[in-house]
């Protein structure tokens, strides 16, 4: 599904990314993990070709998607292969209604697509209910509900979110890791990144940690479960 082999990338002259490789299957998830400031987000914004966009550029190495090399091709085409991204910040549309929100990015890859409006109205009811409001009339809570539909509206293979529960209360919280648990059930494939890492040893099959723009340890949730030197290595401040 993604593959991302010795990824380097930089902002201006500063190297961010110095070695980061990765890879999600078919319906796997995956947690990409590590310190704040180690280039979690930079690699996102690699694989979605939004580097250029934050003046930064890839350096080296290779991202392929569902079998095609897809570095340093524009944001629109990699998407168009099946990777749907629940960014950093939510970045909802504020002047756009909910239901807005979600048709403005519908794509439709198949006769028959997962993700239509009712799909997402059944996985998120809040939503249905908050329909004809304004993507800045929202809670913080429902704004990511509605960044992670309007991601699912694209009808992905992949679904990439960059910090999915931050800043959320502990409900929302809880309700947007019980959606993650029915989205794996169902065979999506997740790349993700979170601060809670209880709640991905619980949905993640396994885990990628980044030290200093490298990928130092990759493994299943058992073996990061079993190493708390790891964990304290790598993981806690």
């Amino acid at each position: 599904m993604l593959s991302v082999e010795d990824l380097r990338a930089s902002y201006g002259a500063a190297p961010v990314l110095q070695g980061v490789s990765l890879a999600v299957a078919p319906g796997e998830v995956v947690a990409l993990l590590g310190r704040n400031g180690m280039g979690k987000t930079t690699t996102i914004r690699a694989i979605m070709g939004l580097l250029p966009s934050q003046g930064g550029r890839i350096a080296g190495g290779r991202i392929v998607v569902a079998g095609a090399e897809v570095t340093g091709q524009p944001p629109h085409r990699i998407a168009r292969r099946g990777l749907g991204l629940v960014p950093e910040g939510r970045q909802v549309f504020p002047t756009l209604t909910v239901e807005e929100n979600l048709t403005a990015t519908a794509a439709t890859r198949d006769t028959a697509p997962r993700w239509t409006l009712a799909a997402i109205y059944a996985l998120f009811p809040r939503l249905a209910e908050r329909r004809r409001n304004l993507g800045s009339q929202l809670s913080g809570g429902e704004q990511q509900m509605l960044a992670i539909g309007r991601a699912l509206m694209t009808n992905p293979s992949l679904l990439i979110l960059d910090e999915a529960t931050e800043g959320l209360a502990p409900l929302i919280r809880a309700e947007i890791w019980s959606v993650l648990a029915r989205l794996k059930a169902d065979g999506e494939a997740i790349l993700v990144i979170d601060k809670s890492l209880a709640a991905l040893l619980r949905l993640a099959d396994r885990h990628v940690i980044l030290e200093k723009g490298r990928s130092v340890w990759s493994g299943s949730s058992a073996a990061l479960a079993a190493s708390p030197e790891l964990r304290d290595t790598y993981l806690h401040v």
